[in-house]
């Protein structure tokens, strides 16, 4: 069994929450610095190559071979695409060192959507045959987190766009950071008394 699979529901909830809150609370107490913060994240060089690392590192561990110890425990079957792991863990690392030193364009913003579509995958896992209607809060978000993540690596511009349009007023900005305090909350509200 996966690690994936043993993940409770109300765990992801619990993590889900504190992310949303603790981001969108930030974004209401700190507004200048968020902003700001957020409009310079698309070219954010210093922060980029951690992600990425960070990302590829994930994926790399999805392919990982047998002999790792702990760090193999997170490799997945790949069904047909077994075969292919021998040259995923010499390509992932190559890719990530390659992506690093050359991709400075928005590397950020791919390196995002890279950990979007890696985070998606826990949270399905958790919400997976959950028998709570409530549930679907979780994979909802996962699936808004794959179509980004999709977008965010093939189309970067459009965070940069997106973050442009939302950070132009004040009350676009926060009605966004309100919208997400509510996901979050209402994630946090279930997670305590639906899903433990």
């Amino acid at each position: 069994m996966h690690p994936y699979e043993k993940i409770p529901l109300n765990v992801a909830g619990y993590v889900l929450a504190a992310w949303l809150i603790g981001l969108h609370l930030w974004m209401l107490r700190k507004p200048d610095e968020s902003k700001a913060f957020l409009q310079k994240l698309p070219r954010n060089r210093a922060l980029a190559p951690w992600l990425m690392g960070v990302g590829m590192l994930w994926f790399w561990l999805l392919v990982a071979p047998d002999r790792l110890g702990f760090l193999s425990k997170l490799q997945m079957d790949l069904g047909e695409f077994n075969r292919a792991k021998n040259i995923m863990r010499i390509l992932v690392p190559i890719a990530a060192v390659g992506m690093i030193m050359h991709v400075k364009e928005f590397l950020a913003v791919r390196a995002m959507g890279l950990l979007a579509l890696m985070a998606a995958a826990p949270l399905l896992y958790a919400a997976y045959l959950e028998p709570q209607a409530s549930r679907l809060l979780v994979p909802l978000f996962a699936y808004v987190m794959i179509f980004k993540g999709l977008f965010w690596v093939g189309m970067p511009y459009l965070m940069r766009d997106t973050i442009t349009w939302v950070t132009q007023t004040d009350r676009r900005y926060r009605a966004a950071a309100f919208g997400g305090l509510a996901y979050g909350v209402a994630v946090l509200v279930c997670a305590i008394f639906s899903w433990g």
